[in-house]
Formats: C-alpha cells, sequence, structure tokens
C-alpha cells in the first residue's frame, strides 16, 4: 500500500534540521524524542519521513544510528556507493564523532577512557538492556574529556567512541560512575529530577561533532548546535543560586 503521510509539522521539522546536503549524502541535526526509523509500535521515524521528503531518492538509507531520546548529526546515504563508501569508513578509523553529555557529579579529569566489554540483555518488559560483560561482550572503547563542570553537581563531558556499541556512552558513562541527566535506562532518577526541574526535561546526549571521509578525498566536517531546552538548562546551572 501507499506510505503512511505523516505529519506535515513532523516534516518540516526535519527537513529544517538538515545540516547538509549533496547528491549523494544528508545530514540532520535530528531533535531529541524522534526514533530514526519505525517499528515497535511506531509507524515513522527519521528515514521514512525523508523517503516522503525526497521521494525522488530511490536509496534513501540510514548510515548509521542514534537512540530515539539523542539528538545531534545523523547521516543518511541518498545513494548505495555512498552507503557502501561511509559503512567502511565507520568500520575503520576514519570516521571521528563527538558526543556531548551532562552526567552527575564531578567526573575526574583523570578518566581520560573507558574500556569495557558491553553485551546485551534482555528485561522482562521485552527491552533491551545494556551492561558490561567482560567474559561475553564486545571490546568497546569510549573516550572522554570535561569541557565544563558546575560544581561538585554535574559536568558537561565529550565523549568519543571509538568503537559503536548500543548505548555504548551511556553505559559507559555509567561505569565511570557518572550518569547522564535524563537517561530514564541507566540514570538515577533524583539526579534527573533535579536536572528537569531547571527545565531539561530529555536525555542530555547530543551528537555535536562529525568528521567524516568522502569519496572524492576530502573531509567533510559539521558541528550541531544543541537544541534551546538544552543550552536554557545549562545557562540556569551556571547561573549563581
Amino acid at each position: 500500500g501507499e506510505p503512511v503521510p505523516l505529519a506535515q509539522g513532523l516534516l518540516q521539522r526535519l527537513e529544517a534540521s538538515i545540516v547538509f546536503e549533496d547528491k549523494a549524502l544528508i545530514v540532520i541535526n535530528k531533535p531529541a524524542g524522534i526514533a530514526v526509523h519505525g517499528g515497535s509500535g511506531l509507524t515513522f521515524g527519521v528515514i521514512e519521513a525523508f523517503r516522503q521528503l525526497r521521494p525522488d531518492c530511490k536509496e534513501l538509507e540510514l548510515v548509521h544510528r542514534l537512540d530515539r531520546d539523542t539528538s545531534g548529526l545523523l547521516m543518511i546515504a541518498k545513494k548505495r556507493s555512498m552507503l557502501r563508501h561511509l559503512h567502511t569508513a565507520l568500520r575503520g578509523d576514519g570516521v571521528d564523532k563527538r558526543y556531548m553529555a551532562l552526567v552527575r557529579g564531578s567526573w575526574a579529569s583523570s578518566i581520560k577512557q573507558v574500556r569495557a566489554s558491553l553485551g546485551k540483555s534482555n528485561l522482562r518488559s521485552g527491552e533491551r538492556m545494556v551492561e558490561v560483560d567482560e567474559e561475553e561482550g564486545k571490546e568497546s572503547v569510549t573516550v572522554f574529556k570535561v569541557l565544563r563542570r558546575f560544581g561538585d553537581f554535574a559536568t558537561l563531558i565529550e565523549a568519543k567512541p571509538i568503537t559503536g556499541r548500543t548505548h555504548q556512552i551511556r553505559v559507559h558513562t555509567l561505569h565511570a560512575g557518572h550518569c547522564i541527566a535524563g537517561d530514564t535506562k541507566y540514570g538515577e532518577e533524583g539526579f534527573s529530577k533535579e536536572i528537569r526541574d531547571l527545565g531539561g526535561k530529555r536525555l542530555f546526549l547530543h551528537a555535536y561533532m562529525l568528521t567524516v571521509p568522502l569519496p572524492d578525498g576530502s573531509e567533510l566536517k559539521l558541528q550541531a548546535p544543541v537544541d534551546e531546552m538544552w543550552a536554557k538548562t545549562v545557562e540556569r546551572l551556571s547561573a549563581p543560586i
């Protein structure tokens, strides 16, 4: 059958979220709360929306994924050749992806890397959780640095995943003793509530920087700003009480 027409509002938001587009690639600054593709009760996601926004592009595919509640840079290939090129780059170390996260407590500057193997387990509800599993898990590495401190209460950090496992950054920050604000799966409700009270009603994980090699040998470097809710929350955090 015909695809279900998506809400105009969502299509407009996604069209407005494009930060780069050429004949082979689209990169968007995905808003928090929008799934990358339909399934599990959702009839649509980013990829379904772009198939309606770009009906002439018959080969649109997601290059990689972002969790539904994570915002930031997401690549969508318009051509198979670009998809293959980027998958090869992602498997090697050609792609540099960096995220910002607001975490609980004071992140020690000495924690520059977390190396902890990750395995999946299923909750009774059918939801997927990821946990550190040194026996059976897949090797996973994330490099961290402190961007800004908010006393002992919270730290804004940069996370650069070297491997690309499901929920990797969320589980690695937790493993280091600092959960991410607004993380309903791996977070801490008291901390998340304090951030919510400042207006931060979202997961504070944002893919803000991306460097990718293009097939012609050039390099695409992109940055995506955080949304207004994130910006205002951080402003309130830094205001003297």
